[in-house]
């Protein structure tokens, strides 16, 4: 039975000290239900360290962690069965066809009763079944690996480099089936290198520098916080040193980049309407015109900078 916790992981205190040096420090976040959670950092900030502890894969230092309202060290077993995890480096038996794998996989969640050629070619993995893993791509490998995680339809799903060694056809079909695994409910924890694969499907993120959690929120929110401001690019059909003037002379403006017939103005939103207006009183034919919200780059880049 699934549980109707409104936190389905919940992260509190947690610390993991290696060698007197603590790779997670002090980290607490929570995961609401039916949400897909972001979960970014640089090369060794703690977020493999933090999944590990979450699937009960390493021992913690300090720190509590709940799954469905569930002691992840005390309950563990209960609270694990409620997880798909797709870890960074997908293992899978070398001698043995994909069929076999899922079929595996099938008897440790004890779920039975699956079309295998039909989960398979959902993952455009379509006449693979025979083909034995070690003949496979990586990135076959990597959507053979997503496929034995959603077995079972697990009320959590636990995904680390999901996109890893995928051509982009491959990082769609991943991107696709994360959104659907949401719309039947489940809740999503997915830790990503890729940040225009995060902002595209994630409610929420956390990102994590040295050990501690330096942000969580929206991206939008985060992007507020830091008052970063969104980007007006206009082109207009030939530049003159009227609308060149007339851009820089705005006030509260962030930065004025003119190339060739181009214009890149960073502003609030209640400048755009003077920077446009600045333009088109300079006698500007305005071809195109548009605004770029703050990217998850530039909010990863400002919290995790030093």
């Amino acid at each position: 039975m699934v549980s109707t916790t409104k936190n389905v992981i919940h992260v509190d205190g947690l610390t993991k000290v290696y060698r007197s040096q603590k790779a997670v420090d002090d980290v607490s976040f929570k995961i609401h239900r039916g949400e897909i959670f972001g979960f970014l950092g640089p090369n060794g900030a703690g977020k493999t360290t933090t999944i590990k502890s979450i699937l009960g894969l390493i021992r913690f230092d300090e720190g509590e962690i709940l799954i469905n309202g569930k002691n992840a060290v005390g309950e563990g077993k209960i609270a694990r069965q409620w997880i798909g995890y797709l870890p960074e480096r997908v293992a899978m038996y070398r001698n043995l066809t994909a069929s076999q794998n899922l079929s595996f996989f099938a008897d440790l969640k004890k779920v039975d009763s699956l079309n295998y050629d039909s989960i398979l070619a959902e993952y455009g993995l379509e006449d693979t079944g025979k083909k034995k893993i070690r003949d496979f791509s990586k990135g076959m490998v990597q959507r053979l690996g997503m496929a034995q995680a959603v077995i079972g339809n697990p009320d959590i799903l636990i995904l680390d480099e999901p996109s890893g060694g995928l051509d982009p056809r491959g990082v769609r079909l991943i991107r696709n089936k994360i959104r659907e695994v949401k719309s039947k409910g489940t809740t999503v924890f997915l830790s990503s290198h890729i940040l225009s694969e995060v902002q595209a499907v994630c409610d929420r993120v956390g990102i994590i520098h040295k050990g501690k959690l330096v942000a969580e929120d929206s991206v939008a929110a985060l992007g507020k916080k830091l008052d970063l401001k969104p980007m007006i690019t206009v082109q207009v059909e030939k530049m003159t040193s009227e609308i060149s003037s007339a851009v820089n002379s705005v006030k509260n403006t962030d930065s004025v980049n003119i190339e060739g017939n181009t214009i890149q103005v960073v502003c609030d939103a209640s400048t755009k309407a003077e920077v446009i207006l600045a333009i088109a009183k300079a006698g500007a034919n305005i071809l195109n015109l548009q605004t770029e919200e703050p990217s998850l780059e530039e909010v990863f880049m400002r919290y995790t900078e030093g």
